[in-house]
């Protein structure tokens, strides 16, 4: 990586591609800043306003899993183009929103922008080497996830320089409406200055973009067991959204019933792709398997690190308020830590995972580390300084976004051709986390114990997943060797390969 701060060859794919991330993230959180003066201007009351919450990571579970079945099979120069220039249309919408349920409409729609951290896990895992995937990929998300953060710090501002346009109400449509553009924008700069493979390097597309191909029967029932939670917290969402009165008891048995039919369809895809080894015409030489029971270990591994980010990002200034009496601004600057140290905390486990020869007890580490200093959280009281808070917040983020980097360190590295897919997989149970959070802490008394007890589950979580990473998951072989770039490699680093 000692080209990195160059422009040119694979760092500046890298640079391209972490910035189409950036402002992904930048479109996805632009809401929170300007959250209380929507809730002002239309009049919302606190459940409609945390629903919003809710489902701007909503759509981002079901769209993980399609675009990796895109990306796979049109690769990440076309898709992530796509995307870009889609994001436009939601932000527009929420920008001349009149009412809760446009806001609701504008916010699912939005929230499908947020699988973008998709694309480019496949797009830098072919540049980069095996033994250069974790410092690569931890780039990537942190300096990407660091767009939620930007949106935080910028948007006010452009909010407030566009104060001549009118009324206050004026301002954060503006801004809102700024962020889609812009991103249309680079989709269009994006397409045109960027490949999805190296010169001389074959670009591997999976047999079937229907669903995620298995390579043993076992796997592919393990496979639907996974795919339970990624419609069931659609079921959930819409229960929020019944409880809010956006959706009547009819309107919420038809939405579980077509749920069940999207499950049902899924399913039957999976059986489309993996048709021919379910019935027996099909067996895969034991280089070529991979064992989905991994892919599993790493949904669980990034539920409770990147769930638990996109839950705390949302309640962390208000958690400063009532637990130590911050003033509203001072409480945003302390929980921008927790934000800003994704520049250096994922990209820091990426490298840890390259360094020191365990990429399963990096990820395990990590995992703990998070697990300890969320109940350390969860502890602290008003009577700590304000520097011993900020140093607290920025060491409970580095092992959650550590543990991010380490776990993406591990995706691109199980099957090349499904690197889309099983990147969806990973990242949608993310979303299944932060939806699962967000709903519980709904539920907590609304003071700072409360808090005490979201932190408690937090880390709870955090350890319980750090023991299933030492105990069930496997070191990938060959993970730390090296591979020229520009030339096909039929070697990929796999885990130890179950034998049938």
């Amino acid at each position: 990586m000692s080209g990195l701060w160059s422009f040119s060859g694979r760092y500046r794919i890298l640079h391209l591609t972490w910035f189409a991330f950036f402002l992904t993230f930048v479109v996805w959180f632009n809401f929170a800043p300007f959250a209380t003066a929507v809730k002002a201007d239309l009049g919302l009351n606190e459940a409609q306003l945390r629903t919003l919450a809710i489902c701007n990571v909503a759509l981002t579970v079901p769209a993980r899993i399609i675009i990796g079945m895109i990306l796979d099979r049109y690769g990440p120069r076309i898709t992530y183009s796509w995307l870009l220039i889609y994001a436009a249309i939601p932000c527009l919408m929420f920008a001349f929103a009149q009412n809760f349920s446009q806001l609701v409409l504008s916010r699912l729609a939005l929230s499908i922008v947020g699988c973008g951290f998709v694309i480019g896990i496949r797009m830098v895992a072919e540049w980069f080497p095996p033994k250069e995937i974790g410092l690569a990929e931890g780039i990537y998300g942190g300096w990407g996830n660091f767009g939620s953060a930007g949106a935080a710090f910028t948007l006010p501002t452009i909010a407030a320089a566009a104060a001549f346009l009118g009324a206050g109400q004026v301002n954060w449509r503006f801004a809102i409406a700024l962020t889609g553009i812009v991103a249309a924008i680079y989709g269009v700069v994006y397409y045109f200055n960027v490949q999805d493979t190296p010169p001389g390097k074959v670009y591997e597309r999976p047999q079937s973009s229907a669903g995620m191909e298995v390579t043993t029967q076992k796997d592919f029932w393990f496979l639907l067991l996974s795919n339970i939670p990624l419609v069931g917290v659609l079921g959930l969402i819409a229960w929020r959204l019944n409880q809010v009165k956006f959706l009547n008891v009819t309107q919420l048995y038809v939405t579980w019933f077509l749920l069940l039919c999207l499950y049902a369809f899924q399913a039957y895809n999976c059986w489309k792709a993996n048709k021919g080894l379910m019935t027996g015409k099909k067996r895969y030489a034991s280089e070529d398997r991979y064992q989905f029971g991994q892919v599993v270990n790493l949904e669980i591994a990034y539920l409770a690190c990147f769930g638990s980010e996109l839950a705390v990002v949302s309640m962390l200034p208000t958690f400063f308020q009532r637990g130590f009496g911050l003033t509203e601004a001072l409480a945003a600057g302390v929980a921008g830590t927790y934000a800003f140290m994704n520049l250096a905390a994922r990209p820091g486990g990426g490298l840890i995972s390259d360094k020191i020869g365990s990429r399963k007890w990096t990820l395990a580490a990590t995992l703990a580390g998070m697990g300890v200093g969320y109940l350390v959280f969860s502890g602290l009281g008003g009577n700590i300084p304000l520097v011993g808070v900020v140093i607290m917040t920025m060491i409970a983020s580095f092992f959650v976004m550590a543990a991010e980097g380490a776990t993406f360190a591990i995706v691109p590295l199980i099957k090349r051709r499904v690197t889309g897919q099983i990147a969806g997989n990973v990242g949608a149970y993310g979303n299944v986390g932060a939806v699962i959070y967000l709903t519980v802490y709904s539920f907590l008394p609304q003071d700072a114990a409360g808090d005490r007890i979201f932190f408690q589950m937090l880390g709870i979580v955090g350890l319980i997943s750090a023991s299933i990473c030492a105990f069930l998951l496997k070191e990938p072989e060959g993970s730390h060797e090296g591979e020229e770039i520009g030339i096909a490699s039929s070697k990929a680093p796999v885990f130890s390969r179950e034998r049938e």
